[in-house]
């Protein structure tokens, strides 16, 4: 993937958040349009898709189309039941469609089928293959930097020379590759990477197994740090260090913000999260949407452009992410109503939550 020098800057994000309906088509077109939008996304694994996106991108179609629809389908990490639910919606009459594949390779040709029948597609979060019209996601070279520093923030003076086992995602899904790409740039020549994993489906058993295996070979001692790529490969990664009686966890990475993440970085458990602010995703992916629906351009929507391997100037937006740490959820997921103290700080984090600065529930 490669990107042209331009990029998103807050104030295109902001104003998408705060652009009423009528921006997207002049005045003398608010609200008379009236056509249905498919949502298409890859699993239940990941909590975010369910609990964040689906609700932020319908909220924000019904704010800049009050009259168009969504017709909503997960894949449940099924490639064929994806490629199965592109082809239903296509058939149902959508009139464009925001897709985060399940396998970015595999849906190619059930992308050309929607071109083929006038549906533009919208990639979301991953770059899938094919002629799609647009892509919304987060800057991945940065997310693994982020995540890179942080690692060897936490390890201390075990960051010159100290051992890591990388822990990367979905080697099907070309994010994984962007955020192993961005950590690299950072650990190279400071660490030694005594192993490497993909983790198939982003699965936390996957990734439970892996991590053992990791254990078994370099002894439980003798691991400084762990690169892991989202918060459900941390969570197997730590499952494994505490089933190998690790008493001192090593700094653990994440991705993604989940509720036991944070939680976990509270007790001490995880050393830090990445943090994709998912409103401004979802506004951007629906004003592409509304965009395209309404046969306009994208151009004053995304403000740079990336190649797929088969596609080449695809209008683009890309986000920044921000790196959470303990001493960074007051001001990033409280401030932006991500998480809510009292779903942070239960009973059991009480002390925890105090040591962070956070006001402990009741």
């Amino acid at each position: 993937m490669r990107a042209r020098t331009r990029h998103v800057v807050t104030a295109l994000v902001a104003g998408l958040l705060v652009m009423p309906a009528a921006s997207c088509a002049g005045n003398d077109r608010t609200g008379a349009d009236s056509f249905t939008v498919g949502l298409l996304l890859p699993s239940r694994t990941l909590p975010r898709w369910e609990h964040f996106d689906k609700p932020l991108i319908e909220k924000r179609l019904k704010d800049l189309c009050p009259r168009c629809g969504l017709e909503y389908a997960n894949a449940d990490n099924d490639v064929t039941r994806q490629q199965q639910q592109v082809t239903s919606m296509v058939t149902k009459g959508v009139r464009v469609l925001i897709l985060d594949a399940t396998d970015t390779k595999a849906l190619r040709s059930s992308i050309q089928q929607a071109h083929a029948a006038g549906v533009p597609v919208v990639a979301y979060d991953r770059l899938a293959e094919g002629p799609i019209s647009g892509y919304v996601s987060f800057d991945g070279a940065q997310v693994g930097k982020l995540q890179a520093e942080a690692l060897l923030k936490a390890m201390g003076d075990r960051a010159n020379g100290g051992n890591v086992v990388m822990m990367n995602g979905d080697p099907t899904n070309p994010n994984a590759a962007w955020f192993r790409k961005g950590a690299l740039s950072v650990l190279t020549g400071k660490v030694n990477i005594r192993r490497s994993y993909d983790t198939p489906g982003w699965s936390t058993d996957n990734a439970h197994t892996n991590m053992s295996a990791a254990i078994a070979a370099l002894g439980p001692g003798r691991i400084d740090g762990v690169l892991a790529a989202n918060d459900a490969i941390a969570a197997g990664v730590i499952f494994a260090l505490k089933g190998a009686q690790v008493r001192k966890l090593p700094p653990v990475t994440g991705q993604d913000a989940d509720l036991d993440a944070v939680r976990r970085i509270i007790k001490g458990e995880q050393v830090m999260t990445v943090y994709k602010p998912f409103a401004a995703e979802a506004a951007a992916v629906a004003a592409m949407a509304v965009a395209l629906g309404r046969g306009e351009s994208v151009r004053d929507i995304a403000m740079t452009t990336i190649n797929s391997p088969t596609t080449k100037n695809i209008p683009t937006v890309l986000l920044t992410p921000r790196a959470v740490t303990a001493a960074d959820i007051r001001r990033t997921l409280l401030k932006d109503r991500v998480y809510t103290v009292e779903q942070l700080c239960t009973r059991a984090l009480r002390r925890a939550c105090e040591k962070a600065g956070l006001e402990a529930a009741d």
